[in-house]
């Protein structure tokens, strides 16, 4: 009987886990990156100033936007058979809060060293997860500004179980009209703050809070990319996709970056880029399943794919610390300085990355993600892409071959179900 694309994929490259996305996310983490250095003057050259954020002003949007949608796309991929409702909401619980915990921890440090307050009341719902539902941003940045996006992913994955058993009955030929219907919504998420009254104005962008707040950072706003990743998973798995190669989509993605700029604040942060963004993983994953070549699933990507998370949740903490004690460095160096501060600034957040990964992240996966007894099983492929895929003939021998590095014998298997 010839293979399905499933056997494949285990067989080859173990592309049931996808190790493209995962070597991806470090992208999306270091544009972030990018975004808040930004913020803290690392050039003091105009020119310098101008282009770097030029280049990376709408980075952190960007790298969020993919985070949210991928995290749609994985988790539908990894479903696990005979899985419950609260084992997954264990695993995902398990996965985030120790890496918030530590770094929450570490930002109450690290105020009280520099003798800033730490907002009394108002760091109470960043502990737990509940700061991205307060429009007022000294509410919704709160201690480690970035985490307000898991904020929003607590609530996708409160939601996943039922998403998924709803998603899972459209017919696969309507997969695509629903996902058209779901990045139509996410275009329609600013025509509704026009109605808005106006107010106090956000300092990041030209709008009102609560207008800031609707587009930006209101989690039901931005469950629909989680759900518009599901619904490309869906697509994926049914073989219902267009078969776009991934530096195609990449190209994409990148013009459609580049050409934001024209599109106003309350559009080029989220709408413009989600269906790009939804290609290039899409592709990605496709690639994964064929075999074809990715520079992504290489074992330097896929570690620091699985530091990501880590990484996400450190950088603006180290980048506003170090930024505190290299003035003089940017200053009197200029361009050199600042890209000293950068380096510097990469350098211990990724530090700070491995460790939290391997200190914390990791243990906490292997001790408490799981019940005891299923401790010891091997991960299998949800039973949704074994019953969803067509079955296709054997590759001929001449076909191309994954990279070596992509084997499951020449890297460490990335979780399924990363950030």
């Amino acid at each position: 009987m010839a293979p399905t694309a499933t056997t494949r994929l285990r067989n080859d490259t173990d592309a049931s886990r996808l190790p493209s996305l995962t070597g991806m996310r470090i992208i999306a983490a270091l544009m972030v990156f990018a975004f808040h250095a930004n913020y803290q003057f690392p050039f003091t050259d105009p020119d310098t100033a101008r282009t770097f954020n030029r280049v990376f002003a709408l980075g952190g949007s960007t790298g969020v936007g993919f985070f949210f949608i991928l995290s749609g796309f994985v988790l539908t991929w990894s479903a696990r058979p005979g899985d419950t409702t609260v084992r997954f909401w264990r695993r995902r619980l398990v996965k985030i809060f120790p890496n918030h915990l530590v770094t929450y921890a570490a930002a109450a440090l690290l105020f009280l060293n520099a003798g800033t307050a730490l907002g009394g009341w108002k760091a109470v719902p960043s502990l737990f997860l509940l700061q991205a539902w307060f429009p007022q941003v000294p509410i919704a940045s709160a201690m480690n500004p970035v985490a307000w996006s898991l904020s929003a992913e607590f609530l996708f994955y409160l939601s996943f179980p039922l998403l998924l058993r709803v998603i899972t009955r459209i017919k696969p030929a309507r997969l695509w009209l629903w996902a058209a219907l779901v990045a139509g919504a996410i275009f329609m998420i600013p025509v509704i703050t026009w109605t808005f009254p106006d107010g106090p104005h956000i300092i990041w962008g030209p709008v009102t809070q609560w207008q800031g707040w609707l587009v930006y950072m209101s989690p039901p706003a931005r469950m629909l990319e989680f759900t518009f990743g599901i619904l490309l998973a869906r697509i994926v798995q049914t073989g219902r996709w267009i078969r776009l190669p991934l530096l195609p989509a990449a190209v994409l993605a990148a013009v459609v970056y580049a050409l934001a700029w024209h599109a106003s604040w309350s559009y080029n942060h989220v709408a413009v880029m989600v269906i790009p963004l939804g290609l290039v993983i899409a592709s990605a994953a496709q690639a994964d399943i064929d075999g074809t070549f990715s520079p992504l699933r290489n074992r330097p990507m896929v570690w620091l794919g699985n530091v990501s998370f880590a990484f996400y949740l450190w950088h603006a903490l180290v980048l506003t610390e170090l930024s505190r004690h290299t003035q003089d460095l940017k200053q009197q160096h200029g361009t050199a300085g600042g890209l000293a501060y950068l380096a510097l600034g990469f350098t211990i957040t990724l530090a700070l990355s491995w460790a939290l990964y391997s200190l914390v992240e990791e243990p906490a996966m292997r001790r408490w993600a799981r019940p005891k007894a299923a401790r010891t099983q091997t991960v299998r492929t949800s039973p949704i892409v074994a019953r969803s895929l067509p079955a296709q003939p054997a590759p001929p021998t001449a076909q191309p071959q994954p990279e070596p590095a992509a084997s499951p014998a020449a890297q460490p298997a990335p979780d399924p179900e990363a950030h």
